[in-house]
């Protein structure tokens, strides 16, 4: 099955520009129309794609070319069609990328020296890039259309295809779940505010750099290693206490009041506000229970663990009166998959590999309807100890995909199927009439689509 993979191939080329071999002669190698693609063009793909660890499916010399030869096609006829990106959503993705490169190199000069640019020459190339892509993401869509596929197609394509190359579905469970957070005393909570603004003394009477002390005592690790900051957000992205401190922060030499989220205590410091969008760094404290209190919560959930056994409660209303998880509380408990990159994604399918490890031990040898004894746990969300209760509700296993239990997956794969063909159809006529040329040294390639080559 052909598989459009080079949608984000220009995403950061702007940012490995001064890797470049300075030995290689720069040569025209393709002509698209009237683009050229440069031998230099090819040798920053491949070296961005080897950096990031990605195989190349054959040559890179004819697979590179020809997915640059492909967005080149796209960008054309989103031309024609007047397709334009709204500036603020590249500007939002630019900033994001920007600000990802930085945490990267780890300071904003680091990066301009790393690439032997100024910040502003990166971002506008960012931001070039960003939009080519947005565009040919948007052509693609508007060539292809929305595919409305009918059950009788899909039982079609169901039956002609042989058994034997049905996608194999790996065992999915669906899993319900209770938590309880144990309670933290007052003296933890006190000393860690203490404890934050002592920090905020050091910071504003100059003693230390904030980012050292996030780096330092941050609970917050992926983004403690970037002296706390987290790039720029939006308030949609944000926890509502967080925003709100964040957005009234004017000076980036002070330091906010503390701040509780349900992930802890912050206290914050303002990088720099750019619209409706704002950078900041921060630094995280979570209160942790002492022994006694998680056995304090651990005898609870023994005690509801009983009464269900006894069928004082359903295990639906405990999760309901009872847990502690406010994402799965009004769902009867039933635990969402945020994880899985396909069809699973949003469902409450997991694979086991996709739960918690704690979650996934508690169920393994457990029937649907029965659920475990009470486990501790992290959130993942928060990080925070809980005791929580696991019920297996259901159990399928492992199997070559049917109508019946695998219909999404078998409608996707036949809506990505038409999909395909109609851009290999439109690829096709559109090489008929673009103007193509191929430097005769690299032209023995098995290509994706042949029609680069005219008799």
């Amino acid at each position: 099955m052909k598989r459009f993979f080079g949608l984000f191939l220009f995403a950061a080329v702007s940012f490995i520009a001064n890797a470049q071999d300075s030995n290689v002669i720069d040569e025209i190698v393709w002509v698209v129309g009237d683009d050229a693609i440069l031998r230099s063009d090819v040798e920053m793909q491949r070296l961005l794609m080897s950096e990031e660890g990605k195989r190349f499916n054959g040559d890179p010399y004819c697979v590179i070319p020809e997915q640059i030869a492909l967005q080149k096609l796209f960008l054309h006829q989103a031309k024609l069609d007047s397709i334009e990106i709204p500036e603020a959503q590249v500007v939002m993705y630019a900033d994001q990328s920007i600000a990802e490169r930085i945490k990267r190199a780890g300071s904003k000069e680091q990066l301009e020296e790393y690439l032997n640019k100024p910040l502003p020459q990166i971002r506008e190339e960012t931001m070039e890039m960003i939009r080519e892509q947005q565009t040919v993401q948007n052509m693609r869509s508007k060539i292809t259309g929305d595919i409305k596929l009918t059950p009788s197609e899909v039982r079609r394509y169901y039956n002609e295809l042989p058994k034997d190359s049905l996608p194999y579905i790996p065992m999915t469970v669906e899993v319900q779940i209770i938590t309880m957070e144990p309670k933290i005393s007052i003296q933890e909570v006190d000393a860690v505010k203490a404890r934050l603004r002592d920090f905020t003394e050091r910071v504003n009477s100059g003693e230390q750099e904030f980012s050292t002390l996030a780096r330092m005592y941050s609970q917050d690790r992926s983004s403690a290693i970037y002296g706390g900051e987290i790039g720029f957000s939006g308030k949609g992205m944000l926890a509502p206490e967080y925003a709100n401190a964040a957005f009234n922060l004017n000076d980036n030499k002070k330091v906010s009041k503390i701040v509780e989220t349900e992930f802890g205590y912050h206290i914050i410091q303002l990088i720099e506000k750019r619209g409706d969008r704002i950078n900041t760094r921060h630094i995280l404290l979570n209160p942790e229970p002492s022994d006694k209190e998680i056995e304090d919560a651990a005898v609870k959930m023994d005690s509801l663990y009983n009464d269900m056994l006894s069928d004082k409660f359903s295990f639906e209303d405990a999760a309901l009166f009872v847990s502690y998880d406010k994402d799965t509380k009004n769902n009867k408990g039933i635990m969402v998959n945020s994880k899985a990159e396909n069809e699973r994604n949003g469902t409450p399918k997991f694979e086991m590999s996709e739960l918690p490890i704690e979650v996934a031990r508690a169920i393994d040898a457990l029937e649907p309807g029965q659920f475990s004894k009470p486990f501790k746990m992290k959130n993942e969300k928060n990080n925070k100890d809980v005791i929580a209760i696991a019920k297996l509700k259901t159990r399928t296993p492992g199997h070559r995909a049917n109508m019946a239990d695998d219909y999404q997956v078998l409608k996707r794969i036949v809506e990505q199927k038409k999909q395909e063909d109609i851009l290999s159809k439109w690829i096709a006529n559109k090489q008929k009439e673009t103007y193509i040329r191929i430097n005769p040294s690299w032209v023995k390639c098995d290509f994706m689509y042949p029609g680069w080559i005219k008799e």
